[in-house]
């Protein structure tokens, strides 16, 4: 088949996604062709059967911004006219399901392209809730033959604020798990716990959604009665907050700021322990790479997370908030080893479910059925 995609080109969870699922289709022969206002970064070295397409615009003194959408429009009505192509696959309703439907009205019956829209997050839970949005995101879902979702609790949000009139189909985010494994690093460990502290690890874009606080707040509990290092993964807003709570705790000098990394499969397998506090996550796709390194996570109850991580098997999962019981459950697997040993077998086993080569087939299995003309679409 002939595939576009279209994603977010920075780091990210839906970008990271977007682009393994691009590299598994053309590892298995289809071409892959990514529509982006940039090179995605899990991209890396040259691959056959893909081919990018770099969105471009101009700015004009008349408008106040270069028009990004309409160029996208354009851009992949572009591709799917010069390459034929069978599928156009996008990644979050705005602006990419909406810019699809611009594309396919430019098209009109001569490239018949179906579009896949897969919903990550964002926009059903924050752009959702803005009535000037909704309807737009509405457009974007109504217009596209197919849309999936990332978890079943986004699936359950979208359905609650725009009851769609076809069913969203679930398809779990995924991970190779010849990259995310368990990778003893004995060197680098001891540069960075010397003295056989314990390593406690956050991944995030550090917004308020992610509850940097708490973060913070679990590992100074943590920290009063182990010694251990907290390393902190990313960028963002509450970035600065976190370098200031650490100050205010006397943490700073057990507390590693790493900044934005792209590959963090051995980074992961450093940590004994992965915080994700998160107000809302839709899926939690940092939880299931550390799972596959066999780090157990300790969290909230939000979103999706509990269809990642079982509670009391490869994590313990409390409500948002709760910072107390994450620090004791977190001094509890650090304190017996056998304990520890035995959830970090569990994480590794529960993150099989989640392997690329299943849900790359489920998303293989659903294009074939779009391309089958005795198939009705929803549009």
């Amino acid at each position: 088949m002939r595939i576009g995609i279209s994603c977010y080109a920075t780091l990210g969870g839906s970008g990271a996604v977007a682009t393994e699922l691009g590299k598994a289709l053309a590892a298995r022969g289809h071409e892959v062709h990514f529509i982006v206002a940039g090179i995605p970064f899990r991209l890396g070295l040259f691959q056959e059967n893909i081919f990018i397409h770099e969105v471009e615009t101009a700015s004009y003194p008349v408008l106040q911004s270069s028009p990004f959408d309409l160029a996208l429009a354009a851009k992949m009505a572009d591709v799917v006219q010069q390459f034929d192509l069978d599928i156009l696959h996008v990644h979050y309703a705005v602006p990419y399901a909406v810019c699809a439907f611009l594309a396919r009205e430019m098209l009109g019956a001569s490239h018949p392209v179906r579009v896949v829209t897969t919903l990550h997050g964002t926009d059903i839970t924050v752009l959702g809730q803005d009535p000037l949005l909704r309807d737009v995101i509405r457009l974007g879902i109504e217009k596209s033959h197919v849309v999936t979702a990332v978890s079943q609790s986004l699936v359950d949000q979208t359905n609650e604020l725009f009851r769609p009139h076809c069913p969203i189909r679930k398809i779990h985010n995924f991970i190779d798990l010849n990259v995310y494994q368990p990778t003893p690093m004995p060197q680098i460990r001891h540069r960075i716990a010397p003295n056989g502290e314990r390593i406690l690890l956050h991944m995030s874009n550090f917004r308020a959604v992610k509850r940097i606080p708490d973060v913070i707040g679990i590992f100074a509990r943590v920290r009063k009665q182990v010694s251990a290092k907290l390393l902190l993964v990313g960028e963002g807003p509450d970035l600065d907050l976190a370098r200031r709570l650490c100050e205010q705790e006397g943490l700073l000098h057990d507390v590693l700021f790493l900044g934005m990394q792209g590959e963090v499969a051995q980074l992961l397998s450093l940590a004994d322990l992965l915080l994700l506090p998160s107000e809302m996550e839709s899926f939690g796709l940092v939880a299931l790479e550390a799972m596959a390194c066999g780090v157990p996570v300790i969290g909230s109850n939000a979103g999706g997370i509990p269809e990642v991580v079982e509670d009391g098997v490869s994590g313990y999962l409390f409500p948002v908030g709760d910072v107390a019981a994450m620090a004791q459950s977190a001094l509890t697997l650090l304190a017996d080893a056998d304990h520890w040993a035995r959830f970090s077998a569990a994480a590794r086993q529960r993150a099989t479910l989640f392997s690329l080569e299943q849900q790359v087939s489920e998303y293989e299995a659903l294009y074939e059925q779009l391309m089958n003309p005795t198939l009705n679409p929803c549009v």
